[in-house]
């Protein structure tokens, strides 16, 4: 499906001016999307103890979960760039009592953690995924050998309009530029061995997978 007339990439700017509207309604908002949640931390396959990277955080809806099977011993790090999330991912944190869990304040191109990560989670980061330096920079950060999961949105077939229509509005609503959304998570598999794509909603929402390889490139 072509991107809509007058969409183009524009930048933080236009990512931050959205999560600062979104962010007091944004748990309302996924809670439909939460069983993709659970299957996504099911498919970084996490032992006690790892470390895992959550990709563009926002308010946390990923740590809970990422906590039961992580783990007291493990450690969750949040990367996030709006203000706004961050106030609300901190709350969620402190609420809960989750100690092993760090939140960085930084767009994901720029982003500095301690140590190699087990595991990266991308849960409807479109902009993030889009973006070579970002990926660069989290893939980076990640040991030889870690699972990597992403989430999202992507154009259907075109027969399938139904979702396709649905896919148009969340982006108009969620995402800074529709450059991508065909294949939003290729700049990711070429770094990925065993990689596994899988969709819903008539081919409208991803779930990729695979395991990571450092210099690694797929056709």
């Amino acid at each position: 499906m072509p991107s809509p007339a007058g969409r183009r990439p524009n930048g933080r700017a236009a990512a931050l001016a959205q999560y600062s509207r979104r962010a007091a309604h944004y748990d309302s908002e996924l809670a439909v999307f939460e069983p993709l949640r659970a299957e996504a931390v099911d498919l970084l396959a996490l032992r006690e103890g790892q470390r895992v990277l959550d990709v563009g955080c926002g308010t946390g809806l990923s740590f809970g979960p990422l906590e039961r099977a992580l783990g007291e011993r493990g450690a969750v790090v949040g990367i996030e760039q709006s203000p706004e999330m961050l106030v609300l991912a901190r709350e969620r944190v402190a609420r809960n009592g989750w100690h092993n869990v760090t939140l960085i304040d930084a767009p994901a191109e720029e982003a500095q953690v301690q140590g190699r990560m087990d595991a990266a989670l991308f849960h409807f980061t479109h902009d993030v995924l889009r973006e070579p330096r970002a990926v660069d920079n989290v893939l980076r950060h990640l040991r030889p050998g870690a699972r990597v999961v992403a989430v999202g949105l992507q154009w259907a077939q075109p027969w399938a309009w139904p979702a396709n229509c649905f896919v148009a509005l969340a982006a108009l609503y969620s995402i800074s530029s529709f450059e991508g959304l065909a294949r939003p998570w290729d700049l990711l598999a070429r770094h990925l061995r065993q990689f596994q794509l899988h969709t819903t909603l008539l081919g409208g929402i991803y779930l990729a997978s695979g395991v990571f390889e450092p210099d690694r490139t797929r056709d």
